[in-house]
């Protein structure tokens, strides 16, 4: 039978066989996008030490040190979407792009969109822009997935399907959680659970994280010590929590939309000027605070290793980082919104701990509503709650909050949908196919 390939799938091939051929391919690249996700967080490590040191120097020279940070960022922000202007689908997130693919509305990606993915990445979110690593790892793992799919000769259909099966390879490497990254291709991408697209999707995740972890190790990507978790009576709690979290979550997806939106409408400034603006803005924050740029992780582990936090200094960082989050994201350089939202919902549930604790007291409640506060943002602006609540338990380790995260991430969930919010990537979804570079309008 033709396709849209022009090739046709051998005439004795049985669905056995076409699906043995599938998991085969997921495994080889699985095995590539593990090894290259896991040199790109380990790059990014190496970035984070760099700017690190860059800046302590920037300090040491006095008031006029914060020109080094500004400029800094600003010129690796321009470089980075310098590298995306012949290459449009390498900006911003990937996972609008593996959707748009898996539903047929798009092509697959070709494999030279993982170099300017990798390289992109590594200089916007090494520089210090708020975004996360996921963006560029899902979409290498789609490239590496389509090239082999390609190159083994097999039809569109086959072609889409191991390119969001190694998507999701692709998440799980980011975030070192397989279930998750499975659970991502399943409620995310697909929408469904077929054998078709769930063994290769677990062959494609063991793979990928086993080597990735040869480069970036076997533990949790936040160490947290044994929880006391609260009870079944601070249940209310977590209800209200999740109820104002998914509030909080609308208004984080309507301001990513708004700048990304404003960055689009400006069409007279080359993207190149809008991103060094906006990495100086990053570069200047910080140059005041390291913990205003970046993925975020270091602040994370902070957060839930029960690190206390004056008052005002807290709500310095929950305004900052659900600012520079959409900003950053407005440059329209490769990074994803993952991480970064991760961060705000921690903040968020630090926040939440301290001003309800003068009627609500509990020895782990901070750490508690912090972990809870990154599954249910999660869920309340992707809209994908199941996915966020493992990805949060895998990077934690934190099993004993699996109620009170499914209360209040379902909460998010609840209201959000009530206010009639589009979930992100849906929107984002939208923006993307309405870009005549990247879906030109037929004739």
């Amino acid at each position: 039978m033709s396709n849209a390939t022009g090739l046709d799938r051998p005439e004795d091939e049985t669905p056995g066989k076409s699906l043995l051929i599938l998991c085969a391919l997921a495994v080889v690249a699985g095995a590539g996008i593990g090894f290259v996700g896991g040199a790109f967080r380990w790059g990014l490590d190496r970035a984070a030490d760099i700017r690190h040191t860059v800046l302590i120097w920037s300090h040491g020279l006095g008031w006029v040190g914060w020109v080094i940070p500004v400029v800094t960022v600003a010129i690796l922000a321009a470089v980075a979407s310098l590298l995306v202007r012949n290459m449009p689908i390498a900006s911003g997130s990937g996972v609008q792009h593996v959707e748009a693919v898996d539903r047929g509305a798009l092509p697959a990606a070709p494999f030279l969109l993982l170099p300017v993915k990798f390289f992109g990445g590594l200089l916007a979110l090494g520089a210090g822009l708020v975004l996360g690593r996921e963006g560029p790892t899902v979409q290498m793992g789609a490239a590496f997935g389509a090239a082999a799919a390609r190159r083994a000769k097999r039809d569109s259909a086959d072609i889409a399907t191991l390119q969001t099966s190694l998507a999701g390879a692709g998440l799980a490497v980011a975030f070192n959680a397989p279930i998750g990254g499975a659970l991502f291709v399943f409620e995310e991408v697909t929408k469904s659970f077929k054998v078709r697209t769930v063994l290769p999707t677990m062959v494609a995740v063991a793979v990928a994280v086993g080597c990735a972890r040869l480069i970036i190790g076997d533990e949790p990507d936040f160490a947290v010590r044994t929880l006391n978790a609260p009870g079944v009576q601070y249940l209310p709690v977590f209800i209200v929590f999740g109820l104002i979290t998914g509030f909080l979550g609308v208004v984080y997806n309507r301001l990513i939309l708004s700048l990304y939106d404003r960055s689009s409408s400006l069409k007279k400034i080359p993207n190149e000027a809008k991103a060094a603006f906006i990495g100086g803005l990053i570069g200047l924050a910080l140059w005041f605070d390291p913990f205003s740029g970046g993925g975020g992780d270091a602040l994370s582990q902070q957060i839930v290793s029960g690190h206390s936090f004056a008052l005002p200094m807290l709500i310095a960082y929950l305004a900052v980082r659900f600012v520079a989050g959409p900003l950053s994201y407005a440059s329209k350089v490769p990074g994803g919104l993952f991480a970064p939202l991760l961060l705000v919902g921690a903040l968020w549930g630090v926040l939440f701990a301290q001003l309800i604790s003068p009627w609500v007291t509990h020895p782990d409640l901070a750490i508690s509503t912090a972990i809870v506060g990154m599954g249910a943002f999660f869920a309340a602006t992707v809209r994908a709650p199941m996915t966020g609540i493992v990805i949060v338990m895998e990077m934690t380790a934190a099993t004993a909050l699996s109620l009170p995260m499914l209360v209040a991430a379902g909460c998010a969930v609840l209201v959000a949908t009530m206010i009639g919010a589009v979930p992100i990537y849906d929107s984002l979804g939208e923006r993307m196919m309405a870009d005549p570079r990247i879906n030109p309008p037929s004739h």
